[in-house]
């Protein structure tokens, strides 16, 4: 017997994509920037330049990651749960990732050694690149579906049945590999657009060139996407989209139109990661087939009475969280160069 899903649970369910949305969107582009920090930057003042592009809202810009996670545990235990078991490791490699980057921004300019800088800064640089390429291969893997079954002598309770090695498909590792390469595709464009003089030209002329490996190979994805595990003609048209959003940035990053071209990825992204969601309503990403009862958005949803609370208190802070977002981007709007970079003063004591 089928049941069909509440509305709260698919509202629940698209929140939450909306919360992953925003999370691939706004931290991409300072995932990106962090993982150009040793490559565009020369000297210490441009590296600075390239970091105080993201200071001002890449810990704000982390609060979509929690929110989502938090989100998933209230309003879908299960689907949290078997996620953590079947990628505890993965997941854990995340969180160290997340903590080295965290600090690399925090503390590097608590000593005036150049070497002490240099390292914090390819911390940030490899943080970065490690939760992109994670995140990929994650994605990649609820595109075909993780195989789950129900517990021996646990009712209900599911479990990953596929190995740990089984998630590194070569489906998967592209996925990671092309999300890294949207990424810094993304994170040079923000360069390009929050910063003047050679930063902003050596930015563009990465973009360029990293725009054309972006095209490809997400476009090389996106077609086996479809072909292999493809919704149907949704799937299609959102291809179309995505890869009509990252030529359009590739075209205007080159005619200097940094904002348009910011448009471009962040629509890109923004449409390929509707197209997985989609993908996964209502199985979650989970591959049933072997499950003698479904894990699913019913099977997995939290209680009625939950999702009511969380609903109301989503309609309360939700458009404050946002306003205070778009706030602060406003606030931090304007471009730098290492003209607006002072000298050097260590915070050490």
């Amino acid at each position: 017997m089928i049941v069909e899903p509440s509305t709260l649970q698919i509202v629940w369910f698209c929140l939450i994509a909306v919360l992953w949305i925003g999370f691939l969107v706004l931290e991409g582009f300072d995932y990106g920037v962090a993982m150009l920090i040793p490559i565009l930057g020369r000297n210490d003042k441009e590296r600075r330049v390239l970091i105080n592009s993201i200071g001002p809202v890449w810990d704000g810009n982390e609060v979509w990651l929690l929110t989502a996670g938090g989100a998933t545990f209230a309003a879908f235990p299960s689907w949290y749960a078997t996620l953590f078991s079947a990628l505890y490791l993965p997941l854990f490699l995340i969180l160290i990732a997340l903590i080295v980057r965290g600090l690399a921004f925090e503390y590097r300019a608590k000593r005036p050694e150049q070497a002490w800088k240099n390292r914090w800064d390819w911390g940030a640089c490899i943080g970065s690149f490690v939760v992109s390429l994670v995140f990929g291969v994650g994605f990649a893997n609820f595109v075909k579906g993780m195989p789950v079954q129900v517990a021996e002598g646990r009712q209900g309770v599911h479990v990953f049945s596929g190995g740990f090695w089984s998630l590194f498909s070569p489906f998967a590792l592209l996925g990671g590999v092309v999300l890294v390469v949207l990424f810094l595709f993304h994170g040079a464009i923000f360069v390009a657009l929050k910063s003047r003089g050679e930063i902003h030209q050596r930015a563009t002329s990465f973009a360029k060139r990293v725009g054309l490996v972006a095209i490809v190979g997400g476009g090389v994805w996106l077609l086996w996407s479809n072909l292999a595990y493809g919704i149907g003609v949704a799937g299609w048209i959102l291809m179309v989209v995505a890869a009509a959003g990252l030529v359009f940035a590739w075209y205007t990053v080159r005619q200097d139109a940094d904002g348009w071209a910011f448009v471009g990825t962040a629509v890109a992204i923004a449409v390929i990661a509707i197209d997985i969601f989609v993908g996964m309503y209502p199985d979650l990403g989970f591959d049933n087939s072997a499950a003698q009862s479904p894990l699913n958005i019913v099977t997995a949803s939290a209680s009625p009475m939950t999702l009511g609370i969380m609903t109301w208190v989503a309609v309360v802070f939700v458009p404050v969280v946002l306003a205070y977002q778009a706030w602060s981007y406003w606030v931090f709007r304007r471009r730098l160069s290492t003209g607006n970079i002072p000298d050097d003063v260590s915070a050490a004591h």
